[in-house]
């Protein structure tokens, strides 16, 4: 734990959890998404959908799918800003059950990339959790360099992962395995110590039985 964990971010808002931590979840997806983000459909859940919007939380969802930094000053400003460069936002509520956090969000985009939909939460202080991507488990903070590799459950494509990984010389913070059922799909989440090459990623999104890679890097969000 560090001083931010206790005092919280330097942020524009009333509310880490519902300001700041809405700016993450943004940022972070925009960054999941790797393309120009054109729509988005903004489910609020819990005390995301009774509160948030008292605290702003609409907006900063908002700011951070713009790439607006939490201490941005435009914050406020965030719909004018998303109207003036064509993104298109909806606001509804979803109820993601009772074991999600109560300050969570369904982010259904849409653009370049096809659609993508986002579950994520705001669990304090600032900090974050990614719950899922397009359906499957994912689990990760945003803090650290993360691999996410959707793939046929099929035997291999761990090894060939962790292969690519020790060849690189990135070590493995932590390491989550998912699947819907035996035989179906099946998700790698992997956070590292370094960064994943750009090359590294074209080479797993080619092998055969891998769906779909995506990569995110916090070097990239605190830009």
């Amino acid at each position: 734990m560090n001083i931010f964990d206790i005092v919280g971010p330097v942020m524009v808002g009333p509310s880490s959890s519902h300001t700041a931590g809405a700016v993450r979840i943004g940022r972070v997806s925009r960054r999941l998404y790797h393309a120009t983000i054109e729509k988005a459909e903004i489910l609020l859940h819990g005390s995301f959908a009774s509160s948030g919007r008292g605290h702003g939380t609409d907006k900063a969802l908002v700011a951070g799918l713009l790439g607006l930094s939490v201490d941005d000053a435009r914050i406020p400003d965030a719909m004018t800003i998303a109207k003036e460069q064509g993104l298109s936002v909806s606001f509804g509520t979803i109820d993601l059950g009772e074991d999600a956090h109560p300050n969570s969000v369904c982010l259904r985009l849409s653009g370049e990339a096809g659609p993508m939909e986002i579950i994520a939460s705001s669990i304090g202080g600032g900090r974050i959790m990614i719950n899922a991507i397009d359906g499957l488990s994912a689990n990760f903070s945003g803090d650290s360099p993360t691999l996410i590799v959707h793939n046929l459950d099929q035997p291999g494509h761990v090894a060939e992962v962790t292969s690519m990984l020790q060849h690189k010389a990135i070590n493995i913070a932590t390491m989550q395995l998912y699947r819907n059922g035996r035989g179906g799909h099946a998700v790698m989440v992997i956070e590292c110590d370094q960064e994943v090459p750009e090359e590294s990623l074209s080479w797993l999104s080619h092998l055969e039985g891998v769906e779909k890679v995506t990569y995110y890097s916090p070097a990239e969000e605190r830009d």
